[in-house]
């Protein structure tokens, strides 16, 4: 396809009109489709749905230790979950806790303690006077509330996503912790990145783990939500993601991480287990203040979870069937958007091997018109800027797909719904910028 910026203004007329004709079409087939979040299918949870009978009876509700899983008690999670989950955040089970159902809301808690109680015998930090934080973009919207929700101001740096050094962008990163000491942690997503699908480079995490901060207490919340979420046997191969808890050891910062993880897009999403693991010091810590907030967790989730994911191994077995769904919804997305696309000089996107999602970006100052094209005609996009602090791409071009949830047929149309708005919002941009054709 001739690339839309060669063409001149009656030219780009004509190729609007045409596009307008076919989102008018799609706008009079009342679709109802949504691209908006990334939640498993019906499909992929029926994959889990042996979790709901594997406790059938009183006696399958002991713990290995002899624990009475019905009851209160075991603060830090029953030994079989905190060996599951440490295989999930490729650490220690005594250093992992397992906690409810959500890593979102451990994150939350984790920021809460650090703003009531402080760490390592520091200030609490809502003591500190105003905080920042550093926030890779495009990054994950959920994080962004979390920083926002405490009032700590939030600090865009740009993620690398080519190259051999994948990650956040640690020239900037390290001059602003070096020389600031209200900057006390960074969001990290490492592998298969929300919504970039990168994997942290080695480099990059030996940076984030050995650099100098301002602030002594600076911390690292490293949300390894994907890290089981590969898309083939090639991706298990090629993404692997350095330790980042060894990278703080080896660097002299053995606290200066926190590690995330929870079961919610590997079996049912609020259902499930979610962990932390930390340093011994930091572990112990949380625990402190963890018994006065609860008696302990859901222990028949973690139970069902431990029986019916076992190890490391069951949990892959149980991702590869996954992957044999989700798989032809990202191929699926790479077609449409090369068939769509490619040569017109208006986009590009992220081709992921793991994760949830694409990254899109289409022409500066179109991605709010294209959202809005597509909500016309149906099809529900993540909001524009929801991958920056505060709502706000100041670019208006990065757009977040989340293909996973609907069914493939539906998925396709939703594809061609957004091409045809992307074509739209460019065409217009470039419209509006062209001198007047010798004919108008």
């Amino acid at each position: 396809m001739e690339s839309y910026r060669t063409l001149d203004a009656a030219q780009l007329q004509q190729a609007l009109l045409r596009e307008r004709e076919r989102h008018d079409s799609f706008c009079a087939q009342g679709l109802a489709l949504n691209m908006a979040r990334g939640k498993p299918s019906d499909e992929q949870l029926d994959l889990s749905s042996p979790l709901l009978s594997i406790l059938a009876a009183p006696a399958d509700c002991q713990a290995a230790d002899g624990t009475d899983c019905r009851n209160y008690g075991v603060l830090a999670g029953i030994p079989e979950a905190r060996e599951l989950m440490a295989s999930v955040l490729d650490d220690d089970p005594a250093t992992t806790i397992v906690l409810g159902s959500s890593s979102l809301t451990a994150m939350y808690d984790a920021l809460a303690r650090l703003m009531a109680f402080g760490t390592e015998g520091h200030e609490p930090w809502e003591r500190q006077g105003p905080l920042r934080w550093l926030c890779p973009v495009p990054g994950y919207d959920r994080h962004f509330s979390i920083t926002e929700a405490f009032g700590i101001e939030m600090l865009p740096v740009p993620l690398v996503t080519e190259g051999p050094s994948l990650g956040p962008a640690m020239d900037e990163v390290e001059r602003l912790v070096a020389e600031d000491p209200s900057i006390k942690g960074i969001w990290c997503v490492p592998k298969y990145a929300n919504p970039s699908g990168i994997t942290y480079a080695d480099d990059v995490v030996r940076r984030l783990a050995a650099m100098e901060c301002a602030a002594p207490d600076f911390r690292i919340f490293w949300d390894n939500a994907y890290s089981v979420h590969h898309l083939s046997d090639d991706a298990t191969r090629q993404d692997a993601l350095l330790d980042i808890g060894l990278a703080c050891r080896e660097a002299g910062h053995p606290n200066r991480y926190l590690k995330f993880g929870s079961t919610s897009k590997v079996t049912f999403p609020g259902a499930g287990i979610a962990a932390l693991a930390a340093s011994p010091d930091n572990v112990a810590e949380a625990l402190g203040h963890l018994r006065a907030q609860t008696i302990g967790g859901d222990k028949l989730a973690q139970l069902r979870h431990s029986r019916f994911l076992v190890d490391g191994a069951g949990i892959a077995a149980h991702m590869a069937r996954h992957a044999s769904i989700l798989a032809p919804k990202f191929a699926l997305v790479q077609a449409k958007l090369h068939d769509g696309l490619d040569g017109l000089g208006i986009a590009r996107w992220s081709d992921p091997r793991g994760g949830y999602f694409v990254s899109f970006d289409g022409m500066e100052g179109t991605a709010r018109r294209t959202v809005a094209l597509a909500r016309e005609a149906g099809v529900v996009l993540t909001g524009a800027g929801a991958t920056w602090p505060y709502g706000e791409d100041p670019a208006d071009s990065n757009l977040r797909i989340a293909p996973s949830l609907p069914p493939i047929e539906e998925l396709g149309q939703a594809l061609d719904v957004l091409v045809c708005c992307v074509r739209i919002a460019a065409l217009e941009k470039l419209l509006a910028a062209a001198p007047p054709s010798a004919s108008s």
